[in-house]
């Protein structure tokens, strides 16, 4: 727990130590609020569907840029070499980065709480579909992570990372939307697809009730991601 902690230190403090930090929190808050209240006062209604409708498509692009730079700037500068050679362990080592990406996405989310603050302000909206879109939005978030982290430690190139984290992420986010689902042939290979989706379990949150069969998905997920980026890290010292 002492290698995690102090690999998440070091990863976290990076985050706020050159403008990445700043830039994602700024402008993920920005374009967040304003996609929010752009239908806002459109629909007139004291609810959170807008904002929570479109996350998954901002986290397409803003969550890969997290991760970009967790494998892929230590291959490029050559400290990975470095930090292999130290007594922590493969795993440990994964997790603290993964810990320290998550934290900044979570300091961000809870930055944006401020939106519910002003729908309760402005009207009486159901707090079970707000409360379960934040843990969605934890869930889904968490979920992009680990597939972002796995695409850093394929290239020492930052681009081809976030060019390869969005790619993934976003198979796994329309494999599950109706537009795959309509033009396949089997009923069973659909609902499969449709398991598989990212946005079908965070659209299943969005109805205000928390199923196990989401939160055991997630997790599964997060977890099988993070076992690739430790076997690619542990073939990495081994090469």
């Amino acid at each position: 727990m002492n290698n995690i902690a102090a690999i998440f230190k070091k990863e976290f403090r990076s985050y706020f130590n050159s403008p990445i930090a700043y830039i994602f929190i700024t402008f993920f808050l920005v374009l967040s609020a304003w996609f929010f209240f752009r239908g806002f006062f459109i629909i007139n209604q004291a609810n959170m569907r807008g904002f929570f409708t479109v996350m998954p498509w901002l986290y397409l692009f803003f969550v890969p840029a997290v991760t970009m730079k967790l494998w892929a700037e230590e291959r490029k500068l050559g400290t990975v070499e470095i930090l292999m050679t130290l007594p922590i362990k493969d795993y440990e080592v994964v997790l603290g980065k993964y810990l320290a990406s998550f934290a900044l996405l979570g300091v961000t989310i809870l930055l944006s709480l401020s939106l519910p603050i002003a729908v309760a302000a402005l009207g009486d909206p159901d707090g079970g579909p707000i409360i379960c879109g934040y843990i969605g939005l934890l869930l889904m978030g968490a979920a992009y992570l680990s597939i972002g982290l796995f695409a850093s430690t394929l290239t020492e190139n930052q681009i081809i990372s976030f060019i390869v984290g969005i790619g993934l992420c976003f198979v796994l986010l329309i494999i599950g939307e109706d537009i795959v689902l309509f033009n396949i042939g089997s009923a069973w290979l659909a609902s499969v697809f449709s398991y598989l989706g990212l946005g079908t379990h965070f659209s299943s949150l969005l109805r205000g009730v928390l199923d196990s069969r989401d939160l055991i998905y997630y997790f599964s997920l997060i977890g099988f991601f993070l076992y690739l980026s430790t076997l690619r890290v542990q073939m990495q010292k081994v090469g």
